[in-house]
């Protein structure tokens, strides 16, 4: 359905817009997809939520989440229906593991915050931001800009779960940043089938 409407509305772009041209008629169809698309998406993650009774925890986790996830970017699903199932998974498995875990004492938590930093640096510095071969991000300074700003998103996300008194909120901004991270890495993009679209066009340009 979410398909049949943005293909409506891409040729209709393409008829008021003739110079567009097959590639970004495709990326336009894609974007719109994906805009549409989170429509449904949140409502069912909202309902999910709901239902496992961690509604406002996994709002909060959508929200402090959110700037990391948009600089870093990560693995995206070619179907709406794994698309959602991965979005609950996240938000509301963060805040079910988040509410449901106890980090003590004190310094194992430092621990813990330590090497998810040092593994979000390491992966950061490979992989974001980790886009995806329907939209790759090409331009350098865009991608340098948004490599800076994940180095600083994640760092200051596991320096508030480290200042937040509240076990759970902490705990969801910790293990929030651990997995979107997870998210960003080779293996899962591998497991997923999917493929970084900056790494792609620079390997076929090598080719070429």
């Amino acid at each position: 359905m979410i398909e049949k409407i943005c293909n409506s509305l891409t040729n209709r772009i393409r008829l008021k817009m003739p110079e567009i041209d097959d590639e970004r008629a495709e990326i336009i169809n894609y974007g719109l997809q994906l805009v549409i698309g989170e429509i449904p998406k949140n409502l069912i993650m909202l309902l999910i939520a709901w239902a496992l009774g961690v509604l406002e925890l996994s709002i909060f986790t959508l929200l402090v989440m959110l700037p990391y996830k948009i600089v870093s970017g990560g693995v995206h699903l070619k179907t709406h229906i794994g698309c959602i199932i991965t979005t609950s998974l996240f938000y509301s498995g963060t805040a079910i593991l988040s509410k449901n875990s106890i980090i003590e004492p004190t310094y194992l938590k430092y621990l813990i915050v330590t090497l998810i930093w040092l593994f979000s640096i390491i992966m950061i510095s490979l992989y974001a931001p980790a886009d995806t071969e329907e939209v790759p991000i090409l331009r350098k300074n865009e991608r340098k800009i948004k490599k800076i700003l994940s180095y600083i998103f994640m760092t200051a996300t596991l320096l508030a779960g480290i200042i937040v008194k509240d076990s759970t909120l902490s705990n969801i901004l910790i293990f929030g940043t651990l997995i979107q991270t997870i998210f960003i890495s080779k293996v899962t993009y591998t497991l997923t089938k999917c493929k970084y679209g900056y790494l792609e066009a620079y390997k076929n340009s090598t080719n070429a």
